[in-house]
């Protein structure tokens, strides 16, 4: 089966043909294999005559990406990254004209993937084939008691990198032989940003979220903060300056003065400041790995990491001596959103599961 793969961004979009085969493995048929054949675009300065996200807008993206696909053979399915859709659950859903309207008037939030279902849908059409999104950014299925805190009215954000959560989910799943929803798997996404989610067989019940205040510090980003200092800090400085301190200038960034990981692993071992730094780290990772598993009805079957973060080699050995009591640690670095979506889209096609069919939220 053959896919069109699209992935946008605020600057540029990534397209891919995958070429998605059936697994090897019969114990495991969701282990799909996968060749992809990747490209990028910028977005054309044509856009700028446009107003974003109009009709006009998508359809002038829509011809870029026709004419970057010119040489491949024809798909059988489209597929894109979802954006702000309602709440919904995890699975692959078939974009109507419906979806991907309410995504492009962000009515249920803005996020850069609000035009994916939109680009899907009219380049699908181009070829007359399905469209889909696969694990919109909307996706929640936490427990009610994961949702709460201990303030009443305030609410935890179910916000998490879902694709690249849940392929990696999958991929640790399948190291230990299980099918995905056979198993237990907690993911720790160590990049820009950062998320820390509990998967119980398939469904992913309870995460840090992203931007909440939660887990890990992060390259520039403070992560978890003790509340007396923070109150401090929000007494005295203006909003504004506070949320760039807290996202721009805490972290690795705050405490060493430098975000460039590549850099801080080589002054890892001269440099004391940096060396505090990246203990620290690796003791909130190793924290929030337990907390998380504890998250769980029962032990996990398998920890993974993934993200930017994973590639800094000490760190992660230091992670995997202290949490390989709990379970087996599979590390996937960078982001697998392509290979998330084209394995999305692989399931449908070979009718190992059925496409969802989105609604409307209420209200909306």
């Amino acid at each position: 089966m053959l896919a069109y793969v699209v992935n946008p961004g605020s600057s540029s979009t990534r397209l891919a043909l995958a070429d998605i085969q059936p697994s090897e493995n019969p114990e495991l048929p969701g282990q799909l294999r996968l060749t992809l054949t990747r490209a990028e675009l910028s977005l054309p300065e044509s856009l700028s005559q446009y107003p974003a996200l109009s009709p006009q807008w998508v359809a002038a993206l829509v011809d870029d990406l026709h004419l970057a696909a010119r040489d491949w053979p024809a798909p059988d399915a489209v597929v894109s990254r979802g954006g702000a859709i309602g709440e919904v659950s995890a699975g692959t859903y078939l974009v109507t004209p419906e979806l991907a309207a309410h995504a492009l008037t962000g009515r249920s939030g803005e996020h850069s993937g609000n035009v994916g279902a939109a680009l899907a849908l009219e380049l699908a059409r181009r070829y007359g084939v399905p469209a889909l999104i696969v694990d919109p950014p909307s996706l929640d299925e936490r427990l009610p008691e994961a949702r709460e805190s201990g303030v009443p009215g305030l609410v935890r954000s179910g916000n998490f990198h879902t694709l690249n959560a849940g392929a990696v989910a999958r991929r640790a799943a399948y190291e230990v032989g299980k099918k995905f929803h056979d198993a237990r798997v907690v993911v720790a996404h160590l990049g820009v940003g950062i998320s820390v989610t509990a998967f119980d067989r398939g469904r992913a019940i309870d995460t840090s979220g992203i931007s909440q205040g939660e887990g890990p510090f992060s390259a520039a980003r403070a992560g978890a903060v003790p509340l007396p200092g923070l109150l401090d800090l929000a007494y005295s400085l203006p909003r504004p300056e506070l949320e760039a301190r807290l996202t721009l200038h805490s972290g690795f960034v705050g405490l060493t003065g430098s975000g460039d990981l590549r850099e801080l692993e080589r002054r890892e071992r001269s440099d004391p400041q940096v060396r505090l730094a990246a203990d620290t780290f690796v003791q909130q990772v190793c924290k929030v790995l337990g907390a998380y598993s504890a998250a769980l009805p029962a032990r996990p079957d398998a920890l993974a990491i993934s993200g930017g973060i994973a590639r800094w080699q000490s760190l992660i050995d230091r992670i995997e001596r202290r949490v390989a009591w709990i379970a087996p640690l599979s590390v996937i670095p960078g982001e697998l959103e392509l290979e998330a979506l084209a394995e999305g889209a692989g399931r449908v096609l070979l009718l190992l599961e059925e496409a969802q069919v989105w609604e409307e939220p209420e209200g909306s």
